[in-house]
Formats: C-alpha cells, sequence, structure tokens
C-alpha cells in the first residue's frame, strides 16, 4: 500500500485540480458541463476571503485526489456543518485507500470545530461509492429530494414578482 498523506490546496496545484475535476466530469458522462477556469478556482480558494477550500491526496508524493469543500448551516442545530462539493480519486489510485482518507481527514476538521454534520450526494448509480461511504458509517438521505435552478429558469425565478 502507499503512503497516503493529506494536505491543503495551494495555488501552484490549481491546474492539476481542474484536470481532476475534468476526469471527475468524464467519470459522471458530464465532460461538456465542467466549463470552470483555472482563473475561477484561484479566485474561489484564494481570493479574498475565500469560503470554498480544498485539500490534495497524495500517495507516495504523487496526487491522487481531491476534495473541494464548504461550510453550510444547519438552522436545527444552530451550527456550521461541512459539505463535500467533489472528492475523487483517480483510477490508478482506487481501492486503497485514498478516498477513505480523504473523508477521514474532512471528518477530523469537523470534529476539531465542532461541526455536528458531513454531508455530500453521490449519484445513485455509483454503487461503488456508495458501498464505501456505507462501509464508512455514512447514511443515505432518502427522505430529501436535491433541487437545482440553473440557466434560464434561474433568470425567470429572480425576475417572478412577489405576490401580493
Amino acid at each position: 500500500m502507499p503512503q497516503i498523506s493529506i494536505r491543503p490546496a495551494s495555488n501552484p496545484d490549481v491546474p492539476e485540480i481542474l484536470d481532476m475535476v475534468g476526469e471527475l466530469a468524464e467519470f459522471e458522462h458530464a465532460r461538456g458541463k465542467a466549463i470552470a477556469t483555472v482563473a475561477d478556482f484561484e479566485a474561489a480558494l484564494f481570493g479574498n476571503n475565500p469560503s470554498v477550500f480544498a485539500v490534495i491526496a497524495e500517495a507516495d508524493g504523487v496526487t491522487a485526489g481531491f476534495a473541494v469543500y464548504f461550510m453550510n448551516f444547519s438552522t436545527w442545530l444552530g451550527k456550521h456543518g461541512l459539505y463535500l462539493e467533489d472528492l475523487y480519486v483517480r483510477p490508478a489510485f482506487r481501492g486503497q485507500g485514498v478516498g477513505a482518507r480523504l473523508l477521514s481527514h474532512l471528518a477530523q476538521i469537523c470534529v476539531d470545530n465542532g461541526y455536528p454534520r458531513f454531508e455530500w450526494w453521490v449519484l445513485d448509480w455509483n454503487v461503488s461509492a456508495r458501498n464505501v461511504y456505507g462501509h464508512l458509517g455514512a447514511k443515505a438521505l432518502t427522505e430529501w429530494i436535491p433541487y437545482r435552478v440553473v440557466g434560464d429558469a434561474l433568470n425567470e425565478l429572480a425576475g417572478k414578482e412577489p405576490r401580493s
């Protein structure tokens, strides 16, 4: 097994993070939807007052994967939590504990900061990831249905006048 280490991403990591985002989008059959640029990631991760964060997983000194996360908030608990936006492990490093180490690292951030929740989404067809998550103690929230508004629908919603 390789020596796995997790470290905070730094500005020089951005091109490789973007490459892995493309690899993830390809895996999810959505390559054309991944349109973020190096400049987008530099601004989000390292601009003034960043609110999104990334960690890099290395296996024997080689970049094996990454995780991008941000804080969310529970009004019921009155506390922040951690939301995992993306986790990706390159194919050559799968099955070697890299994903579990990334998740463990993020769980430790929650524990260290008193965040009572660590949440993420996974595609329903990604059974191997779902099995790993279940093995690590994560529970699927089948009673919640995510919603999203984008593009023209977002602009239309923003322009709606409230009814009186």
